[in-house]
């Protein structure tokens, strides 16, 4: 608070053990020290109801904006919104409004005219037979070879191999038989 060193606070006791003298010293520095409490108590007492300000206002901030939020939700109606992007995707765009000039209209429509003539259907050959149709490619895949018919050797059960003794690595049969030269 006064940033006073040790030097410092020796000075001002022996001028105040000189100027008051020894008897009313403790006195004095008692008065002194309920003075330095009393200063300390008001001001942490200031900054508390400083603090305590600060949050109120933060707290009415927090309350203004989840005021607002609140508002915005309940304005939100989720099915409306789908049902409007919904109707918006299937709406098909009217094909007069964007081309500017029709390509035919109804005074080019005439009932008594024949309908185009339609393609003639060509026929395919497939091993000997006429298909209706389009002309199709011949296929040429060359297909599988048959398996083997099964036997009843397929389903034997396999005779297990005979055990052999395995060598060991310092030289010696596993079985007992001796050592290999």
């Amino acid at each position: 608070m006064f940033n006073l060193g040790w030097g410092e606070i020796l000075l001002i006791g022996i001028v105040a053990l000189i100027a008051i003298g020894p008897k009313e010293l403790p006195g004095v520095l008692r008065t002194v020290g309920q003075a330095l409490a009393k200063v300390r108590r008001m001001a942490n007492e200031f900054q508390g109801q400083f603090q305590e300000a600060l949050r109120e206002a933060d707290i009415a901030d927090l309350k203004k904006h989840a005021e607002d939020i609140v508002s915005d939700v309940s304005k939100y109606d989720p099915l409306t919104d789908t049902q409007k992007e919904i109707e918006k995707t299937f709406t098909l765009p009217d094909p007069m409004a964007e081309s500017g000039s029709p390509t035919s209209t109804a005074a080019h429509f005439n009932p008594d005219d024949p309908a185009p003539p339609l393609p003639a259907p060509t026929t395919a050959v497939t091993d000997g037979e006429k298909l209706p149709g389009a002309v199709l490619p011949p296929i040429d895949i060359p297909l599988p070879d048959m398996p083997a018919p099964l036997t009843e050797k397929d389903f034997a059960v396999a005779a297990p191999a005979p055990d052999k003794p395995a060598d060991s690595a310092d030289g010696k049969q596993v079985g007992g038989q001796g050592v290999k030269a």
